[in-house]
């Protein structure tokens, strides 16, 4: 999946020609359809199980507040679990990238493995009966939600050379699709209401985190089953030494590394901004579970669209325009939280906000991937997402400390400062130049 047949270059080229000999999707099982290069089918179903998962961690986020009534969590304490997350993803991304491009016959079974930590850590989510329990369940799921992205993203990027901002931005609306129904789902069983009518009396939050694992093992089994194959077009195994030499000029690239430190700022906004959004529409302006479910929905709903639009933008006319401006966008939109911070206002905020939150990731990934070695896609992806982990682990509880000091105000002025310096940065960071096809 990661081999390239033709090696000529140690950097992925953006050349827009397809090979006629390239392996069908994995999800394609059928022998007769061996030789169909267009097929889509791998990147769908990738985008599936990203789906999937991704309502695995935007049900954790809509708990919060009834994890925080029930444990009795101070700001700080709740910072903490996203920081817990953070970490642990980030040391996932380090073995993740690894057997990614060492064993590149065997990615269904590394997404497996992500899928089943991820149901296993909600399943001691559920039965914590301490904060320092719960952490270990968070850790867990942290853990496995990290590792599918190497062998998914990089494989994604190896497929599809002439088509990479499109079909991560695709493999993203899967995400955005998972972060949309999550929280409008989980709000709804928290609260049991929709509106003022009452249609039952609610689930306890331990009864859907335990829920919540069983669609993660059912993907997982999916997986194995429908996508045994991924992997098949690579000739052989990556050598231990093969490795080190390509993971050597890896961290030595300048424009991947300042890359990884974009992307880096983009999840700090994220991490820092999101999750005492939660907090202060649930206890300052008394939004029920339902109602906070549906701004958190908000957040990733716009983004469905403008996503794949993103991505196809930036495969025509580079990376550089649409990272800037997204960035831009952002600063703006988090700094109007200081005007709107209330009613309807602040819904429609939250909305155009969710047209650039999460869709210029996976133009920075392909930003990166450009820059990358041709079979070091799944390292590429893991270190993009471990500078992420990295900063993004201390943020949440950073902000905590604001929110504490100078409420949900702080936060949004800590969160914009972030994504201006980032926009700043887009503008001056190397990328590689679109070929024109």
């Amino acid at each position: 999946m990661f081999a390239v047949t033709e090696n000529t270059s140690h950097t992925a080229q953006y050349d827009g020609s397809t090979s006629d000999n390239q392996p069908k999707d994995s999800g394609d099982l059928h022998p007769s359809d061996d030789q169909k290069p267009t097929s889509l089918g791998l990147m769908y179903g990738l985008s599936a199980g990203h789906g999937i998962k991704h309502f695995g961690q935007g049900a954790l986020l809509v708990m919060i507040p009834s994890i925080r009534a029930t444990l009795g969590l101070s700001d700080v304490a709740v910072g903490g679990m996203s920081s817990a997350q953070s970490i642990s993803s980030g040391i996932a991304n380090i073995p993740a990238g690894i057997l990614t491009d060492m064993f590149r016959k065997k990615i269904a079974w590394i997404l497996f493995a992500s899928m089943m930590m991820v149901g296993i850590g909600y399943l001691l989510i559920a039965i914590s009966p301490v904060y320092w329990a719960l952490l270990v369940g968070v850790v867990i799921v942290g853990f496995g939600t990290s590792m599918w992205h190497a062998p998914a993203f990089g494989t994604l990027a190896a497929r599809y050379p002439e088509r990479r901002g499109f079909a991560m931005a695709a493999h993203l609306t899967g995400a955005q699709i998972g972060n949309t129904a999550s929280p409008l789902i989980i709000g709804f069983l928290l609260a049991g209401t929709i509106g003022s009518w009452v249609i039952f009396g609610g689930i306890e939050w331990r009864w859907i985190a335990a829920f919540i694992s069983v669609p993660m093992v059912v993907t997982a089994l999916a997986v194995i089953s429908r996508f045994k194959t991924a992997g098949i077009e690579a000739k052989e195994d990556v050598t231990l030494s093969d490795y080190f030499r390509s993971a050597g000029r890896l961290v030595s690239n300048r424009g991947v590394l300042g890359m990884a430190l974009l992307g880096a700022m983009r999840g700090a906004v994220h991490t820092s901004f999101q999750v005492f959004l939660v907090i202060y529409m649930r206890e300052e302006l008394s939004y029920s579970d339902t109602f906070v479910g549906l701004h958190v929905a908000l957040i990733t709903m716009a983004g469905i669209i403008s996503t794949p639009i993103m991505g196809n933008v930036s495969d025509r006319v580079g990376r550089r325009p649409v990272i800037a401006f997204a960035m831009t966008a952002m600063t703006i939109l988090i700094f109007l939280f200081l005007l709107f911070d209330s009613g309807w206002s602040m819904t429609a905020l939250i909305a155009v906000l969710g047209l650039f939150f999460f869709s210029v990731m996976p133009i920075i990934n392909a930003a990166a991937m450009d820059m990358i070695d041709k079979g070091s896609e799944g390292s590429g992806t893991a270190l993009m997402f471990t500078g992420g982990a990295v900063i993004g682990s201390l943020t949440p509880i950073a902000a905590g400390f604001i929110n504490q000091s100078n409420g949900f105000q702080g936060v949004v002025i800590f969160a914009g400062i972030i994504a201006a310096a980032g926009a700043i940065l887009s503008l001056v960071l190397p990328m590689k130049a679109q070929a024109k096809a």
